[in-house]
């Protein structure tokens, strides 16, 4: 059944190939395709217990505009027109602002691996949304994780093929090694 509007989320820290399979399974289950750019902002992000590593500022390099421009930037090279999706914030670490954000008459898709998986489900279904499970696998099924590109991008290994070929101009225009490299010696 397609839902006319659908709703999917994820940090994006750097969009690579299996976001961009998880983000198009999302789209082929409803007309508009909102896709929710969690830990927008530094003040959005809160340490979670079932998955403390995401809030660490050397896990979140990019901006919301960045990754927003990452999303556009691989949706037009698989065609998707601008009017089939829209790219919002969606602070899921604090779900008081969710309530302000979240569109009530949205199905949201989620992919489960693991307790973070579950804890968003839940705190979605608790916020009276309607949730949709595309899949559920465990974590060595995962695939490509952001963690994996952005260690790829730092230690200067191949990391153009994890990523979408657009992503890929954007990383290197954004020069986002020199920026991983710094954020790392830093010890952030």
């Amino acid at each position: 059944m397609q839902h006319p509007i659908g709703f999917i989320h994820g940090r994006f820290q750097v969009l690579h190939n299996d976001h961009l399979k998880y983000l198009m399974a999302g789209k082929r289950l409803c007309d508009h395709l909102i896709v929710g750019i969690t830990n927008p902002t530094p003040d959005t992000i809160d340490e979670e217990a079932s998955n403390p590593e995401r809030s660490e500022p050397m896990n979140n390099p990019l901006t919301f505009e960045e990754r927003k421009a990452m999303i556009v930037a691989a949706f037009n090279e698989v065609g998707l027109r601008d009017h089939e999706y829209s790219v919002v914030p969606f602070p899921i670490c604090k779900p008081d602002l969710l309530r302000e954000t979240a569109p009530a008459d949205a199905i949201y898709y989620l992919t489960i691996y693991d307790d973070w998986g579950r804890e968003k489900e839940q705190r979605l279904r608790d916020l009276g949304l309607k949730t949709h499970v595309m899949w559920e696998r465990s974590p060595s099924e995962k695939g490509i994780s952001g963690t994996d590109v952005r260690q790829a991008i730092r230690d200067d290994r191949d990391w153009q093929s994890m990523v979408p070929p657009a992503v890929a101009e954007l990383v290197e225009a954004w020069n986002l090694q020199k920026r991983l490299s710094s954020s790392n010696s830093s010890g952030s």
